[in-house]
């Protein structure tokens, strides 16, 4: 996969599908990694939940599905924006760069102020994180293939995104695409 640290803007591909965890056949972006932890959102789970009333004018604005999606099991109550600009090299106000043209959003920008900025956006309830070290020593044994995001891969559709993902990496990675749920078909 990559060499070197781990950093914003690469994905983390769960390696071992039909553990039945939480992290089971998920893909996660990066959004920080330093020396206190590690911090990410799951792609791949679109939650049960409705927009709070205070993002419901957002919903226009909104990726197909237009819903929020699960981010992780920690900080449940944390509220994440990401978006993609609509014109590479602007910087619309409370837009902040993660990669390429996709960036994090304050969603306390007013409506006004999104509406023809962004060509694609995506709400998320939860992060998934790591503590000092954790995620390093859950590489090291094998638990995560790592590559690089493309904003194409953050704002697709959630259904099989793991399995897109591995034959894009193709190689070793790209055989864990074809794993089952029915592991004796293998």
């Amino acid at each position: 996969m990559i060499p070197g640290e781990p950093r914003a803007g690469q994905l983390l591909i769960a390696r071992d599908p039909g553990d039945g965890s939480y992290f089971d056949r998920s893909v996660v972006l990066l959004l920080d990694h330093d020396d206190e932890g590690s911090v990410g959102v799951c792609l791949h789970q679109p939650g049960a939940q409705p927009l709070p009333p205070p993002l419901m004018e957002l919903r226009p604005l909104l990726t197909p599905p237009a819903e929020i999606f699960e981010g992780g099991p920690v900080n449940e109550h944390a509220v994440i924006g990401l978006a993609q600009l609509r014109r590479p090299g602007s910087h619309p106000k409370g837009w902040q760069p993660l990669f390429q043209d996709v960036g994090s959003l304050a969603l306390d920008t007013p409506y006004e102020e999104l509406d023809g900025h962004f060509s694609h956006l995506r709400i998320f309830m939860g992060l998934a994180g790591w503590g000092p070290g954790q995620l390093i020593g859950e590489l090291l044994r094998g638990s995560w293939f790592r590559t690089p995001a493309t904003p194409e891969e953050i704002f697709a559709t959630p259904e099989r995104l793991w399995q897109r993902i591995l034959r894009r990496c193709g190689g070793q990675c790209g055989l864990w695409s074809t794993w089952t749920d029915t592991p004796s078909w293998n």
